[in-house]
């Protein structure tokens, strides 16, 4: 017998047959600042702490009460532009939006749980040009919610910071910035008067009053700015943490009208819009005409291969899925004891539980690209066009509305007040941030909490710190079990769809779709 370490599990044993063991590429790990698509729209994205009159401003900039730009605590708003001005509250749960009245008396409807965003339509000439979204106060986030947070932006492309002249950024928030100045994203500050207003800056005196100074060139009793001084202050605490914004605007409020900050976003909505509309060619390759399969292809065993691939992809993202739930629940645990207690977690859970969506959603659309590029490679004898992978990618998702995969793909997970996890259709109303029409193949995935689940919590007479510690870790489990399910159950039905749509084209030796 032969010393020496053992051979690893992909080396073949015979030197003439070839290990084949499917791999599944390299998932995104955790969810950061989204690569903005061409397609997106135009968006400014609203954030900053508690107490900076954040509202007041986004008000100011719109010509509006800033009465009616109030949400639920927690509840993101979206701002678009709109003929008629309307007003409709997007809650996890239900498969309508809740329309009420667009003014500022207007009284919001009696919901179960507070919406995910509320989206309010404005007749401003402003908005023609970019959406607002505005976003909960950043020391409320946590984790979870700061990386909603760096999607949004991402996608939306622009970032207003609005931060108060009294206050300084927080550890979270500079993390946050730091993030945001590694993507390609404009990033707009906005100064604001303390609780007290602009503190007054007193001219420099010279620490020897009776030795010899000349006088200087300027008038010594000038007064300073103490705006301007409070903006380099800010500035210069920034860009000793985050030097990458030595480029980002900033932009004192001086009055109610801010026409400085309204010609700076529409620059770069008229810039950030011409650099998409040139990422993208108005009439894709192969998005016309027949594409056949090459006479000399040899597939081989693809259809057995595609059936082991979609399993790897599968148990990888399940994987990826039950580590990032593992961390949820050390910061819910950590939360329930020394954060938020028993009357926060719904919120917090909440959250965590829309990041954990916007995360598997990524994971499942990454593998399943992988999957159809390489199996359409396979057939065509070469990796196919942009246009023609979406037209594979259109078939099979036709595909999965069919009967045969199971019941509909888009449903909501809810988890309910007992640790349980149940399921509507819709998913509309859990996107905090909806885009344009996906290209994906698969929706995306969706969990959030219930209604009943919210209130039980929030209730004065549940602060039992023992139960919620106990709760949580049932429902997370109960969550794993589920979106395990789920995510077999997705890559399974586009493993039959896409599967038909190859074969088709083997059987007919040309594209059908």
């Amino acid at each position: 017998m032969r010393s020496g370490p053992l051979p690893g599990i992909d080396v073949p044993d015979e030197p003439g047959r070839a290990a084949a063991l499917p791999r599944c590429g390299p998932l995104p790990a955790r969810l950061g600042v989204t690569e903005t698509g061409p397609d997106e729209p135009l968006t400014v994205v609203a954030a900053g702490p508690a107490g900076a009159a954040r509202r007041e401003v986004l008000a100011a900039l719109l010509g509006v009460p800033a009465g009616m730009l109030a949400v639920p605590a927690g509840s993101t708003l979206l701002i678009r532009y709109a003929r008629v001005a309307t007003r409709a509250a997007y809650v996890p749960g239900y498969r309508q939006p809740h329309f009420y009245g667009a003014d500022q008396a207007a009284a919001g409807p009696a919901l179960a749980r507070p919406p995910r965003r509320v989206e309010l339509s404005l007749p401003e000439p402003l908005l023609r040009h970019f959406g607002v979204l505005d976003t909960p106060d950043t020391d409320t986030l946590g984790v979870a919610g700061g990386r909603v947070l760096l999607d949004a932006v991402g996608r939306g492309g622009a970032l207003l910071f609005v931060i108060g002249a009294d206050q300084a950024f927080g550890a979270a928030e500079l993390h946050l910035l730091a993030e945001v100045a590694r993507a390609r994203v404009q990033v707009v500050f906005v100064v604001t008067p303390g609780a007290g207003g602009w503190s007054p800056v007193e001219p420099a005196e010279p620490e020897d009053a009776g030795a010899a100074v000349p006088p200087p060139s300027g008038d010594a009793t000038a007064p300073v700015d103490p705006a301007g001084v409070a903006v380099e202050a800010h500035r210069a605490a920034l860009l000793a943490a985050v030097p990458a914004l030595a480029d980002a605007r900033w932009f004192p409020v001086h009055r109610a009208q801010h026409p400085g900050l309204r010609r700076a976003l529409v620059g770069w909505a008229a810039d950030e819009g011409l650099r998409r509309a040139s990422l993208q060619p108005p009439m894709l390759p192969g998005a016309h005409g027949p594409v056949p399969v090459p006479p000399d292809a040899d597939p081989g065993n693809w259809s057995e291969w595609l059936e082991r691939q979609t399993r790897t992809c599968a148990r990888s993202v399940r994987q990826h899925l039950a580590l990032e739930l593992a961390n949820t629940h050390l910061r819910v645990v950590q939360e329930i004891v020394f954060g938020v207690g028993c009357a926060g977690l719904p919120q917090l859970l909440d959250r965590e539980m829309e990041a954990l969506s916007l995360l598997a959603t990524i994971q499942c659309d990454y593998a399943v690209r992988e999957i159809l590029d390489e199996a359409a490679a396979r057939i065509f004898g070469a990796p196919v066009a942009e246009g023609v992978r979406r037209r594979i990618a259109a078939a099979v998702h036709w595909g999965l509305s069919e009967p045969s995969p199971g019941p509909d793909l888009a449903r909501v997970l809810l988890v309910t007040s007992t640790a349980g996890v149940g399921d509507v259709t819709g998913v509309d109303a859990l996107a905090d941030h909806p885009g344009p029409a996906r290209a994906e193949v698969l929706p995306p995935v969706a969990v959030a909490l219930s209604g009943g689940c919210w209130q039980h919590w929030s209730s004065p007479g549940n602060a039992d710190q023992g139960s919620a510690r106990s709760w949580a870790q049932r429902a997370l489990r109960e969550v794993e079990l589920e979106l395990s399910r789920e995510v077999s159950r997705r890559f399974e039905a586009v493993r039959l769809s896409l599967d038909a749509v190859l074969s088709d084209a083997l059987d007919h030796g040309i594209l059908l779709a």
